[in-house]
């Protein structure tokens, strides 16, 4: 807000900074209106399916030695699956708001997100092959332990040898959150609020939950993936003073992913719905293809 000059409500809080609490006290208050068409099972359980994607994300990921709430050994596999349960929400609430921009929005959303998905994915294989492992505590562990060109001062932190990765990571992450400026499914100049319209209150709050609250999910798993998660590589530190510290270092990582994805969210202009699926299948993808032959043949021959 700082950078654009457009600071906002600065009344409740210093600073403006209880403003999301007054926001979800406004929300929480508001009347909860179900449409006289809509299939009312499915429109009210929608958000919640949403939300629940977003924090089943978290199982997985470490935030220090044992602070880990599974420790999974397909860990990648599980966390990108999840992730696209979101899509299932979507649908649930365009279809069961019995609105055409609703339909409309949810059917934008649900291409969008298929399209993205793959781009996501090739990122994250190039950094499955490096590490050898699809357990998110060995990727962590091999970006402690790795060395660039036989030094170890700085572990090997795959955002060096995956950058390719980690740019196809964040593109992709923008379009799967729905945000600027690949916000077609809620565009609206073209559809009021997308999948969204119908919605009022607590449960139209749950979607912005679950669009911020997947924003750092997806930012938490980039800082694990490619920025070495909790780990500092220059200094060693015991597994007791990590438990404390390790899930500072992981959170700073965060909000540095974070900042990237909501700079990008507050910049750029809306892309049309042909570019936006141009961008995925004809640019994205092969590049993904291609870093992930080029990751697959050093590998073999190092």
């Amino acid at each position: 807000s700082h950078m654009q000059s457009r600071l906002g409500p600065m009344e409740a809080g210093p600073h403006g900074t209880l403003q999301l609490v007054a926001d979800g006290l406004k929300f929480a208050q508001k009347e909860d209106i179900f449409p006289d068409g809509a299939d009312r099972k499915v429109f009210a359980w929608a958000p919640f399916v949403v939300v629940l994607s977003t924090f089943l994300m978290f199982v997985v990921i470490p935030a220090g030695p044992q602070l880990q709430v599974y420790d999974l050994s397909i860990g990648v596999f599980y966390a990108l699956a999840v992730s696209s349960i979101s899509v299932i929400g979507v649908l649930m609430a365009g279809w069961a708001s019995n609105n055409k921009y609703a339909l409309i929005g949810a059917l934008r959303a649900a291409g969008q997100l298929i399209a993205y998905e793959l781009p996501l994915l090739l990122g994250v294989i190039g950094v499955v092959i490096q590490a050898g492992s699809m357990k998110l505590g060995d990727i962590v562990s091999a970006q402690y332990h790795g060395k660039i060109f036989g030094f170890g001062g700085i572990g090997l932190p795959f955002i060096l040898t995956q950058f390719v990765g980690f740019a196809l990571f964040m593109i992709a992450a923008q379009a799967e959150l729905n945000q600027t400026p690949f916000d077609m499914p809620v565009a609206e100049s073209e559809l009021v609020a997308g999948y969204m319209v119908e919605y009022t209150g607590f449960r139209f709050l749950f979607f912005f939950i679950g669009e911020f609250g997947t924003a750092f999910a997806y930012a938490t798993l980039a800082a694990t993936l490619f920025l070495g998660g909790w780990t500092i590589p220059f200094i060693s530190m015991s597994a007791d003073v990590m438990k404390i510290a390790g899930p500072v270092v992981l959170l700073t990582k965060t909000m540095l992913v974070a900042f990237l994805i909501f700079w990008a969210r507050f910049t750029y202009p809306r892309f049309r719905e042909d570019q936006l699926q141009r961008i995925a299948w004809k640019y994205l993808i092969p590049i993904g293809l291609a870093n992930l032959l080029i990751t697959a043949a050093l590998k073999v021959a190092f």
